[in-house]
């Protein structure tokens, strides 16, 4: 069973799935973490209901009507955020719980709307696969350089050989 945070990591970077996955924690005191910590503490104040846990395997920031709403600082890791909204809703429907997704930018001010289909369910199910080899191999996969690796919580852990850029 993956986690949504391990479904974002997957489409993001196979080498932070693995990190993240093995308790390796380097993002506890990263800014953009904390940033997003903060901004799930105060987006959507009047609502009561927020980071609901599902069954003890998945957490859904904000649950409300026919939407699952997921919360994100930014739209740079749109598709990421996609797939994780489509295995929340993935894992719903597994469990007889029909929603649409929403997932709210609230730096950009922007919302996209997230409708599962049968190809998607598919992908996720690939993804799932997928991330149960990852984690099954001794060490990380190998390092590829991605435009955001400068950003990454992981950043030093994995460049912390490689010298001055």
């Amino acid at each position: 069973m993956a986690s949504g945070v391990q479904i974002h990591y997957y489409k993001v970077c196979k080498r932070k799935l693995w990190l993240f996955s093995k308790g390796i924690g380097m993002e506890e005191e990263h800014e953009r973490v904390i940033e997003g910590k903060i901004l799930h503490e105060r987006a959507y104040p009047r609502l009561n209901e927020r980071e609901i846990l599902i069954d003890n395997e998945f957490k859904l920031d904000v649950l409300e009507d026919e939407y699952v709403r997921e919360i994100k600082v930014s739209s740079k890791m749109a598709e990421a955020d996609r797939f994780q909204m489509l295995y929340y809703l993935y894992e719903l429907k597994k469990r007889g719980i029909y929603k649409k997704g929403l997932i709210s930018y609230t730096k950009e001010r922007k919302t996209e709307e997230v409708i599962l289909t049968k190809e998607d369910e598919q992908k996720i199910e690939e993804a799932r696969k997928d991330i149960y080899q990852i984690l099954q191999r001794p060490s990380p996969p190998s390092l590829k350089r991605l435009p955001y690796c400068s950003k990454c919580a992981y950043y030093e852990f994995c460049y912390a050989l490689e010298g001055d850029e």
